[in-house]
């Protein structure tokens, strides 16, 4: 859950914790002022002085808490997930006194969360496709629209949309390495694609994603919309290395094990980037649904893939859409807004199967 989020809970939380009476003595005597307290734990706070309860903000964590008497002791809860049973903050004067105890104990348990939270997979790494390029112009539409002549190259548009694409969720994540496979009019083979994607080094606990970009193109002039493709569960391939293991069933298991976790994964993220598409452009041109295929492209990446669709450039009113490069703004924001969702839902449960 993002701080925001988070910070939009806290008046919930503090009426779930604050009508709970104290329950426990204490012998420590040694007490805080506020100042103290937030320069300790390195926090802001949100107080509540109707309910006596307030909340401390700790990085990317969260403490609520009420108040009791000197020597009493109630609940705080940690980043709603953790209750702590600690020494009762208390009005002093009219100021907050934390006992010590409270502040180091507090202290000590966002510490170990933190560090449960590094060990947690992430998302290190985005690979940003645009399909085609330089001497593979990829689908190409020629129409007359409105008395004029649209010629529009499936290259062209995917560069753009890609780009925007790039721009966005390196703003948004600048601890992640944000990449493209081709950020001009070049022509990098699909090999060197998906081996782009293999060469980010990762640690231990640490994932890629890679998105292609295309445009559609169907001898069927009416065919039109925008679809998500993700590899086919029954396309089999090894996505460990087969060299580091002696036992070649249990490389068999694992590896089966690891494909099913990442076509999992492919079909969460395929679903989110679908949803913010249909979102944003549902109303202008259909949504073709999800679709499982062998594309080489994905077919060879070891990690959550899918392939994106953005519209029929041999369909006249997808063709004057996706030549507005409004147009493509409107699909480069969905697609960082389904792929922000996925990361977001893929980084909280830690990697989804392998937090089981």
């Amino acid at each position: 859950m993002s701080m925001r989020s988070r910070g939009l809970k806290w008046l919930s939380i503090i009426f779930l914790i604050a009508g709970v009476k104290a329950f426990g003595q204490t012998g420590n005597t040694a007490v805080l002022s506020q100042e103290e307290t937030l320069s300790r734990l390195g926090a802001t706070m949100r107080w509540d002085p109707f309910f006596c309860s307030g909340v401390l903000f700790s990085g990317d964590h969260y403490a609520a808490f009420a108040t009791g008497g000197p020597g009493e002791s109630s609940p705080v809860l940690l980043d709603g997930r953790e209750l702590l049973d600690l020494p009762s903050p208390y009005m002093n004067g009219g100021s907050l006194s934390f006992p010590e105890v409270f502040v180091s104990s507090l202290k000590s348990a966002i510490d170990a969360v933190s560090a449960e939270d590094q060990d947690r997979l992430r998302i290190a790494a985005i690979i940003v496709d645009p399909g085609h390029g330089g001497r593979d112009s990829g689908a190409v539409g020629n129409h007359v629209i409105n008395g004029r002549a649209l010629r529009i190259q499936e290259k062209d548009l995917t560069l753009k949309t890609a780009v925007d694409l790039h721009r966005e969720l390196s703003a948004a994540y600048p601890d992640k390495r944000v990449l493209l496979t081709r950020d001009g009019d070049t022509y990098p083979t699909l090999e060197e694609r998906v081996a782009l994607a293999h060469s980010v080094p990762l640690k231990e606990n640490e994932a890629v994603i890679f998105i292609s970009v295309h445009a559609n193109a169907s001898f069927n002039k009416t065919a039109r919309g925008f679809e998500v493709w993700y590899l086919s569960p029954e396309y089999k391939r090894d996505v460990l290395d087969k060299s580091r293991y002696d036992n070649m069933a249990v490389f068999s298991i694992e590896n089966d094990l690891m494909q099913e976790e990442y076509t999992m994964e492919s079909v969460i993220m395929a679903r989110n980037i679908l949803a913010r598409l249909t979102e944003a452009v549902g109303l202008d041109s259909p949504s073709r649904g999800l679709k499982a295929e062998e594309w080489f492209v994905v077919r060879n990446a070891r990690m959550p893939s899918v392939l994106v669709e953005l519209g029929f450039v041999t369909n006249a009113g997808d063709a004057a859409l996706l030549s507005s490069d409004a147009y493509l703004k409107k699909l480069s924001d969905a697609l960082y807004k389904g792929i922000v969702d996925f990361i977001a839902m893929f980084e909280r449960s830690g990697g989804f199967t392998q937090v089981q």
